[in-house]
């Protein structure tokens, strides 16, 4: 069930309210021959992939180019960030670090390993129950949340950027697993493109059972190769104190935090957690506040 304040909004909706900005800018940058953001499609394309790039075109605000006529303003470097459709339909966005595009490949071997295993520090930390609502303050490629997903009623989700947001809503509405639970996971999954600050004042006291928060490292791991195409898209806005509050207020039975050891967030946050649960291998840490104890 998803919490009143956000029935109105459409699950996983291609561009809202929130993303409008991003997609003014870009119609204002369009009226000059030197678009900023463009979408395509692969080399020799199929008619389907050239009829749904065209009607993505309208849906996001940005020009649709033909591919060949691309490839010469991407080395002038008039264009640098731009959208593709494949020949299956698939839709990605490439950065000039790489391609971004939403695979749950992560959250399957993160189940390999803990049916392997029986143990995960990420569960460790929610310690989620299957009618638990969670909400995911800051979704990037919903990695975490698929896998989330599978051990909860339902994972509601709010992606910052306009670009992130369109390929993972994109993704979500158009996968499908040979794995039969990451189909039924993502199912349970509602995204929002919003900023996290924002869509939290609008929800009510205890409107989560979890909040959980996985802010932009401060010392990221650059061979993550899957997470380099998404850097120069993601928000880098860091969390305060004042942010945690409102999210333990949303909260009726935790919050969880994931940062890494060589980083300071816990450090400048005036907030006492009651659990801090880290990874000597990875030195990823989770941070809880359990207000059910």
């Amino acid at each position: 069930m998803i919490p009143p304040t956000t029935r109105r909004l459409t699950k996983h909706r291609m561009v809202n309210d929130n993303s409008m900005d991003i997609v003014s800018r870009e119609r204002n940058e369009s009226k000059n021959e030197d678009y900023a953001v463009v979408i395509t499609t692969s080399h020799t394309p199929s008619k389907e992939a050239v009829e749904l790039a065209k009607k993505l075109s309208q849906d996001f605000g940005i020009p649709y180019y033909n591919r060949r006529h691309l490839s010469e303003r991407v080395k002038e470097g008039k264009v640098k960030v731009y959208y593709v459709v494949d020949n299956n339909l698939q839709l990605s966005v490439v950065t000039p670090t790489g391609r971004l595009f939403f695979h749950p490949g992560m959250a399957k071997i993160r189940m390999e390993n803990y049916k392997r295993d029986g143990k995960d520090l990420l569960l460790e930390a929610l310690k989620p129950s299957s009618e638990d609502i969670i909400y995911d303050a800051t979704f990037g490629l919903g990695m975490d949340a698929v896998f989330m997903a599978h051990f909860v009623k339902q994972v509601i989700g709010t992606e910052v950027s306009a670009h992130i947001y369109r390929v993972v809503s994109y993704g979500l509405s158009k996968y499908q697993s040979k794995e039969e639970w990451i189909n039924m996971a993502i199912k349970k999954i509602v995204l929002f493109n919003e900023d996290m600050k924002s869509f939290m004042k609008r929800q009510s006291d205890k409107s989560f059972d979890i909040v959980y928060c996985d802010p932009m490292f401060e010392n990221p791991v650059y061979e993550s190769s899957a997470l380099n195409p998404l850097r120069p898209l993601a928000s880098y806005d860091t969390l305060d104190t004042s942010t945690v509050k409102e999210m333990v207020r949303i909260a009726r039975k935790r919050i969880v935090i994931k940062t890494l050891i060589k980083d300071s967030l816990l450090e400048r946050l005036a907030v006492k957690f009651d659990r801090v649960i880290t990874s000597k291998r990875s030195g990823l840490v989770y941070a809880c506040v359990d207000l059910d104890k």
